[in-house]
């Protein structure tokens, strides 16, 4: 990490500011008191709209209550945004922190950054999605996102039965490992390659609602055919759901999805989404402070990977898949 607060090269001063200004805000509260109240933990995420990363806030927040060590949180502007994740950990490591837990949305960008972190000493922990390379952090704490997107392939493949297909792909933003590894899970899992002629369109939707509702309609005008619709989480698939709606083309169509959260498993149990492949963001932020404070505390330094699990959701099991049920999901699901 770079020495105090230097200029954050693209952000203005201003906006600068108010990071620094949400991170001391967010580092005051002292929680429980014990023998971890020197500590520091830093927690930067890729936003704090997307449910899926304030569950993971929320889970970091009660553990680090609960160890009784402090907390500093931090979040870009939008997925992607790697200028202020790399200001977040220029100030967190100002402040003095013992471990950072990092969701990078810039995943090969942003390995510079923790580099400096990790010269200075401090322990440097991914959560959700690797850097790339993977090990840049010291760990990583995380769904096997090529897994999940595996159970949405199998799925998909079982419920089509080698009818034809003419599939959408609504992907991340080119390059980021998340959404690579999903992406290449549920080729895997349906068992075709990228550039399958059943491949009719590919989109990039930063995992927004209204950008995955946009790139639908794009897809649908390529080929009003699509039948069936790979998204790279639930905010994409609602917004893919809306534009096949508009369309009439809900009833003949199967989307499938990653997350878990409760909106999309609701949207499961109302028909929306055939599947999703449910993921814990809880359970990689609790484990994630868990692991820094026990280092911090004379214990050893995590490395490498841990799986927090996953599940395929759905409504409409299949014979021969493992999955777990709406009720299962809505008991398990967060936002």
């Amino acid at each position: 990490m770079r020495r105090g607060f230097p200029t954050p090269g693209p952000l203005s001063g201003s906006l600068a500011a108010l990071v620094a200004l949400t991170l001391v805000a967010a580092g005051c509260g002292s929680g429980a008191k014990g023998s971890g109240k020197d500590i520091t933990i830093g927690l930067i995420t890729k936003t704090d709209t997307n449910p899926f990363f304030v569950k993971m806030k929320e889970g970091a927040e009660k553990e680090a209550k609960a160890k009784g060590v402090k907390l500093m949180t931090a979040a870009g502007r939008f997925d992607g945004d790697n200028a202020s994740q790399v200001t977040a950990m220029e100030n967190m490591t100002a402040a003095g922190v013992k471990g950072i837990l990092i969701v990078p949305s810039d995943t090969k960008a942003i390995v510079p950054s923790l580099a400096k972190a990790r010269a200075k000493g401090i322990d440097v922990i991914a959560l959700d999605t690797p850097p790339d390379p993977q090990s840049a952090a010291d760990a990583l704490f995380a769904t096997n996102n090529l897994t999940a997107g595996t159970l949405i392939g199998r799925y998909a493949k079982s419920v089509e039965s080698g009818k034809p297909v003419k599939i959408a792909m609504l992907d991340l933003n080119p390059g980021i490992t998340v959404g690579v590894l999903r992406h290449n899970g549920f080729l895997q899992g349906y068992g075709i390659k990228d550039g399958d002629p059943s491949i009719v369109c590919t989109q990039y939707t930063a995992g927004d609602q209204a950008k995955g509702q946009t790139a639908m309609e794009n897809c649908l005008q390529k080929d009003p055919g699509i039948n069936l619709v790979y998204t790279i989480n639930e905010p994409a698939a609602l917004g893919a759901y809306t534009a096949l709606k508009a369309a009439g083309r809900t009833g003949s169509t199967m989307i499938v999805s990653i997350d878990g959260g409760c909106t999309g498993v609701k949207a499961v149990q109302a028909g929306q989404i055939a599947a999703t492949a449910q993921q814990y963001p809880l359970k990689m932020a609790a484990q994630g402070v868990d692991s820094i404070v026990a280092w911090a505390h004379g214990g050893k330094k995590a490395s490498g990977y841990t799986d927090t699990g996953v599940n395929l959701i759905t409504a409409k099991p299949q014979a021969g898949l493992e999955s777990k049920d709406v009720g299962f999901g809505l008991a398990n699901c967060w936002g």
